[in-house]
Formats: C-alpha cells, sequence, structure tokens
C-alpha cells in the first residue's frame, strides 16, 4: 500500500489533504479564544454587536468564527513534515455538507 494515499478519514473535498475535512472542536475552541482576546484587548469587531446580540466579546468571536467572517487559515501539519494551510471558510463549508455541529 502506497503510505502517500493513506487517509483515515474520507475525501469529501481535495482541498484538503491532511487531516479531517472540517474544523475540529480544538481549532474552532482555540480560535474562538484568540479572536474573543483580541475583542477583550481592543481589536474591532468584524461584525456589528446588534447582529450578534451581544456585547460579549466571546459571543462576537464566536459569531466570527461560527460565520467564517474572519479571514484565517487553519495551518495542519504531519509527522511527516508536510504542511497545509486551509481557509477557514472551506473547513465550515466542508463541515456543513457533511453536517457537522458544533
Amino acid at each position: 500500500m502506497n503510505s502517500d494515499h493513506y487517509s483515515v478519514y474520507p475525501v469529501v473535498d481535495a482541498r484538503v489533504r491532511i487531516g479531517p475535512p472540517y474544523l475540529t472542536k480544538y481549532e474552532r475552541a482555540r480560535i474562538i479564544g484568540i479572536r474573543a482576546y483580541q475583542l477583550e484587548y481592543g481589536a474591532p469587531p468584524l461584525v456589528s454587536p446588534q447582529l450578534v446580540g451581544s456585547t460579549d466579546p466571546l459571543d462576537i468571536a464566536r459569531y466570527e468564527v461560527d460565520n467564517g467572517i474572519l479571514p484565517l487559515s487553519v495551518y495542519r501539519y504531519t509527522g511527516r513534515g508536510e504542511a497545509q494551510a486551509i481557509p477557514l471558510r472551506t473547513l465550515l463549508e466542508l463541515g456543513r455538507k457533511i453536517g457537522v455541529k458544533y
């Protein structure tokens, strides 16, 4: 068996070669935590607090992540030294396609 084609996860989309084809709960938690920290210390929100219905930085960060508003990529690495940058929107889109609930 060729190890280059082995994957634990089903191939849902060719854009994701490393890891699961969705945003994991650990990646999501880390992004929300970092974004909430930024908002707490004065970074401007990318969405109106009226739209979110709260001025709490954690609620705003959760909304920004869950709706793909943040312009960022998730970097994933393998033990063999391979790396891949996957846009947040792509992971959210594929997660919705498979039915991932956060």
